[in-house]
């Protein structure tokens, strides 16, 4: 006992501080770190949900880009049919049979890439309405614990309106 006195410290305020220590403790534990351990668990769900939209976004862009060499690849062995069978008719018939083939080869690929450039739109606005509503909603979940109801609504239809210029 005479260690502790010749150190200045007293165990009455020593024991007080502890209790104090432990009750400021268990107060944060219960009404600071799991609210903030929950509004992280629920910022982590947003983040995956927008990176697998991300990925699902990237395979429906490659699915359109393998549907066009598809598609190019299958013109190119229409046309290439086309062509071969013209070349055994008569010589006058085959220039007639090849200038058809062409305009037909022609036309097939303009309406692929006609058609794979509208898969392609349709999937760039699914993604970006897609986008646009993960970030409405992270951004209102992070609203709700940092602003009063009137300041959230007023960022919200700012966040909406720059939101809807970029779409």
């Amino acid at each position: 006992m005479e260690i502790i006195k010749n150190f200045g410290l007293d165990p009455l305020l020593l024991s007080a501080q502890i209790i104090n220590f432990l009750i400021i403790l268990f107060i944060l534990k219960k009404f600071a770190f799991k609210p903030i351990l929950e509004i992280l668990k629920k910022r982590e769900k947003i983040i995956k949900e927008g990176l697998a939209d991300a990925d699902e976004g990237r395979k429906i862009l490659e699915d359109a880009k393998d549907k066009e060499k598809g598609i190019l690849k299958s013109a190119n062995l229409t046309s290439e049919k086309i062509i071969s069978n013209a070349k055994l008719e008569a010589l006058g018939i085959a220039k007639e049979i090849q200038e058809k083939s062409k305009k037909e080869s022609e036309n097939i690929l303009k309406t692929a890439r006609e058609q794979i450039e509208l898969d392609y739109k349709d999937a760039e606005k699914k993604l970006a309405l897609k986008t646009s509503r993960t970030a409405v909603e992270f951004l209102e979940n992070s609203l709700k614990n940092l602003f009063g109801s009137e300041k959230q609504k007023e960022l919200m239809q700012i966040a909406i309106k720059k939101i809807g210029k970029t779409n």
